[in-house]
């Protein structure tokens, strides 16, 4: 695979078909500044392309996941003027986030994010556009930006997608904090763990899962998911039958229904 890029705040490694990156900033319960937002952005649009990412695993660094966009960036930062004729540069900002979760929701890899600690406003966003999420029992999620008088402007849209309105609406209009088994509860992650060696195993089990479907398969039915209530159901439909056909003529499937009959793994099943 080609380089990636490097940030001392989102460092990353490459192992056997799996992308593990890392929020690093441990003193600052891994809040993201906006430095970091673009670090995260560039990387996934570094290996949009790249087949031979299969997954793409974030954790944070200090046993927590993120605490959110730090606030003491923007305190220090200021409120920036608005000059006639552009575009309100907060506003800019934020939208660069919102751009960032798309990004990560639409990458054709399987996003699998490690909840633990702090879980708050942007690590919820982050949450809401991961593939697959385990948390640990005691982890403190939680959208407080009313309570400090701000919104949670580019995260809200993406957690109606994931559980619901009307959960959505009662977490981002009271502020409350909630544990990792009530995420579970409400969908937003798909499994719990008590400690690392829950996790572990759980993780190398996904992982493996994962690592069995074809790259190409995957990433388009992904694209299928991800069109639903998005476009009429029949545009999704007719869409759907053109992408199989597709898949049909292409290179995996051969390979994969050859080796059903073989019983053997597909090539794609022990990556490098």
């Amino acid at each position: 695979m080609a380089d990636l890029p490097q940030h001392p705040h989102f460092p990353t490694r490459f192992e056997r078909g799996v992308l593990y990156a890392t929020l690093n900033r441990p003193e600052a319960r891994n809040a993201m500044t906006q430095d970091m937002v673009l670090a995260i952005r560039a990387l996934f649009e570094a290996v949009r392309d790249d087949r031979s990412v299969r997954a793409i695993v974030l954790r944070g660094a200090g046993g927590h996941f993120c605490a959110g966009g730090d606030l003491k960036e923007m305190l220090a930062s200021g409120v920036s003027p608005i000059v006639d004729g552009e575009a309100d540069p907060i506003a800019t900002n934020s939208r660069v986030f919102g751009e960032t979760l798309q990004l990560i929701q639409a990458a054709p890899q399987v996003v699998i994010v490690i909840c633990e600690g702090a879980v708050l406003g942007g690590g919820v966003g982050l949450t809401c556009v991961s593939d697959i999420a385990f948390a640990k029992t005691d982890a403190k999620f939680g959208l407080p930006e009313t309570v400090r008088g701000l919104l949670p402007a580019q995260i809200a849209p993406f957690v109606v997608e994931r559980i619901g309105l009307t959960q959505a609406r009662r977490l981002c209009l009271t502020g409350a904090f909630f544990d990792g088994a009530e995420a579970l509860r409400l969908g937003l992650v798909h499994e719990g763990f008590a400690d690392e060696a829950e996790l572990s195993a759980k993780l190398d089990a996904t992982l493996a899962q994962v690592l069995n479907c074809a790259p190409v398969a995957n990433a388009v039915t992904k694209e299928i998911l991800l069109d639903v209530g998005h476009k009429s159901m029949s545009v999704v439909l007719d869409d759907a039958a053109q992408k199989f056909a597709e898949a049909v003529r292409g290179s995996e499937a051969p390979e994969g229904v050859t080796a059903f009959v073989q019983k053997r793994k597909p090539k794609w099943a022990n990556p490098a």
